[in-house]
């Protein structure tokens, strides 16, 4: 399957050397890493531990799938392909987002006959019958 585990369910006290330690014992170990949320420094409880050969890793996931590290009841698993998510935005979503361009044009994601997508007569949510969310 591969030489490379997830790690979910992780501690925040978790660090990349606890979950190295935790699984040295089953072979050599390349690369032990916790994935960290760039704001807040904080782990996401998350991580990956890629092994030397792919038999360490399999004992590994057999060993420590559903054990205690850190306190925490722990899973183990190969990495599933990452999902392709598409552009990223501001707010509102993929292009432009927000609430529009500048004060001249008032594009943006509200605004009846101004050009914006919430419809309406009156320039702001619209009517009941009007909303289309």
């Amino acid at each position: 399957m591969g030489n490379k585990l997830f790690f979910g369910g992780l501690a925040w006290a978790t660090t990349d050397a606890s979950l190295r330690a935790a699984c040295e014992e089953f072979g050599e170990i390349e690369e032990a890493r916790i994935i960290m949320d760039r704001a807040t420094g904080r782990s996401k409880g998350f991580g990956f531990v890629t092994f030397v050969s792919e038999e360490a890793a399999t004992r590994a996931k057999a060993a420590l799938d559903g054990t205690m590290l850190d306190g925490r009841t722990i899973k183990v698993d190969y990495p599933r392909e990452r999902e392709d998510r598409g552009p990223r935005g501001g707010f509102g979503g993929g292009g432009g987002g927000g609430y529009g361009g500048g004060y001249g044009d008032r594009g943006g994601d509200r605004g009846g006959d101004r050009g914006g997508d919430r419809g309406g007569d009156r320039g702001g949510w619209g009517r009941d019958r009007d909303r289309r969310y």
